[in-house]
């Protein structure tokens, strides 16, 4: 399995997870679509620059990231897109767009959905366009604790 980092880090800190294998797909919506999960239980990663460092924000696959709220959590202006040219090499063991929600793993802030809060679980990509990893979200919290945001912006 590409994106090994993850599982061996949720094997290392032993983390009952389940892989899911689907179809190739490249969106989150997609993606949740070819594994029959709700868009809004999907978890999918956009890289930001804050001020010119890297923040991974994690979101419901249908969910827009809101770029109001970040300007006023951070307090500038200066919040926009990363480009994937800015953030690959970060990722060395995930395929391009597939990484998982570990910003802590890849040197990251990490902010994360308050609708991923409130579910009992999360999914999200393992590294790979074929597979996703299903896990308690408590679990998740304890090893990445995110800074929860709300972001109520949907697609």
């Amino acid at each position: 399995m590409k994106g090994h980092k993850i599982v061996e880090f949720l094997k290392k800190n032993g983390v009952k997870y389940d892989v899911i294998r689907h179809p190739t797909s490249y969106s989150a919506q997609m993606t949740a679509h070819a594994a029959h999960i709700p868009g809004r239980e999907m978890a999918k990663c956009v890289i930001v620059r804050v001020m010119g460092k890297l923040v991974m924000v994690v979101t419901t696959a249908n969910q827009k990231v809101n770029f109001r709220a970040l300007r006023n959590l951070y307090g500038t202006e200066e919040v926009d897109l990363a480009t994937e040219n800015e953030f690959i090499n970060a990722f060395r063991d995930c395929e391009p767009g597939a990484m998982p929600p570990f910003g802590t793993l890849y040197g990251m802030e990490e902010l994360v959905s308050g609708d991923l809060a409130e579910d009992d679980e999360i999914v999200f990509n393992a590294g790979t366009h074929t597979e996703l990893i299903k896990m308690k979200y408590a679990d998740f919290e304890k090893l990445v604790h995110p800074r929860v945001v709300n972001f109520r912006i949907s697609m």
